[in-house]
């Protein structure tokens, strides 16, 4: 691919590819700074503050070993050039989302999200127990970059809109911001799909330089304001069931670490992953109810707009399956997914729905 022949033929991929094959690593010594930059504003509701504890449990963790120095957007790069500031070494590591880089290769989507795709715990069983941690490696290397994931949203609502969206033909020419392959979707429908780093959303809808917008669910959306500009809110959507967000350090910067160390940083994006979805499921429902008081109309999509979603979203994941290493990452994602999905629907599928009913939540 011409990615990889750029990293090959550039200093940058001398760099990388000695990382690569390195027998032996020479592990620096004394205490070192790291540069973490992120995709998300400064103070950004839940995704930020993943960010920081993940910064500062490497920290803490290592007893000042290594100290992570965290830049949120715009602080050193922008929210979407911390990808290539990672791969060309101006950065250590960052914290984001991957479906915002597609662009360098569409197997991103399958370590980030894919629509009507892997909720939370799925994506943990595929990547800790099915094969999801070894295809990571695979992608990653290309760019020089070592990936874990770091935290999770939980599913995420279907959006803000400026009218009810009664069908299919209401996407046409809606200016919407969706990143990755579900707002590729929505391009199906006819929408004109935005993609803006999250700091830049609430200017955008205010000024009605966008008619809508997905951000994340109730409490971070709350906390971003969109209640302030329109009353029409979406609470599921199909585009981000289970987004996972990523830690990804550059891979000369992970193979100079002690081994302790390169524990440390993976056990750190392990509680890290835990801590944020617990976060965002703390606080959703409580900022739900507070919207609806405020004037906030809750809505659902029709079973029309859902199956046009459906089948957008097959059309979408399957486009990129010429290429040898994205189908290879569709066949474990999906392999994986049937079986989460056939255990879980039969087990906590069926015992929430039974509580649910039994105990009238």
């Amino acid at each position: 691919m011409d990615r990889r022949s750029f990293l090959k033929n550039s200093a940058l991929g001398g760099t990388a590819a000695a990382a690569t094959t390195l027998a032996a690593p020479a592990y620096a010594q004394g205490k070192r700074t790291l540069t973490m930059v992120t995709t998300w504003g400064r103070g950004l509701a839940g995704v930020h503050d993943s960010a920081q504890y993940a910064a500062d449990a490497i920290t803490e963790m290592t007893d000042g070993a290594l100290t992570v120095d965290l830049k949120a957007a715009g602080e050193l790069v922008g929210a979407f050039e911390v990808f290539d500031a990672v791969t060309a070494g101006q950065a250590d590591l960052y914290h984001g989302v991957d479906y915002y880089f597609l662009s360098q290769h569409p197997a991103l989507s399958f370590f980030s999200q894919v629509p009507f795709g892997m909720t939370f715990q799925e994506f943990n069983n595929w990547f800790d127990h099915d094969g999801g941690r070894e295809l990571a490696d695979e992608v990653y290397s290309i760019f020089g970059i070592k990936s874990f994931p770091v935290g999770n949203t939980g599913p995420q609502s279907g959006g803000w809109f400026a009218k009810e969206m009664n069908g299919v033909e209401d996407f046409q020419g809606l200016r919407f911001r969706m990143p990755g392959q579900g707002g590729q979707v929505l391009g199906k429908l006819g929408a004109s799909v935005q993609n803006l780093p999250g700091a830049e959303v609430y200017q955008a809808l205010a000024s009605g330089a966008i008619d809508g917008t997905e951000w994340i669910g109730p409490w971070a959306d709350e906390k971003a304001g969109f209640q302030e500009i329109t009353k029409f809110y979406y609470t599921a959507g199909f585009h981000e069931p289970g987004p996972n967000l990523n830690l990804n350090m550059n891979l000369d910067v992970y193979e100079s670490l002690t081994p302790a160390q390169q524990s440390i940083v993976e056990n750190a994006a392990r509680a890290s992953n835990l801590w944020t979805m617990s976060l965002f499921m703390a606080n959703n429902s409580a900022a739900l109810q507070r919207l609806q008081s405020s004037g906030v109309k809750l809505l659902s999509f029709s079973d029309e707009i859902w199956d046009a979603f459906g089948a957008g979203a097959k059309e979408v994941v399957e486009e990129s399956l010429g290429d040898d290493l994205y189908k290879s990452c569709y066949d474990s994602y999906m392999a994986s997914l049937n079986s989460s999905a056939a255990w879980g629907s039969r087990s906590e599928g069926a015992f929430a729905t039974q509580r649910n009913r039994v105990m009238g939540l």
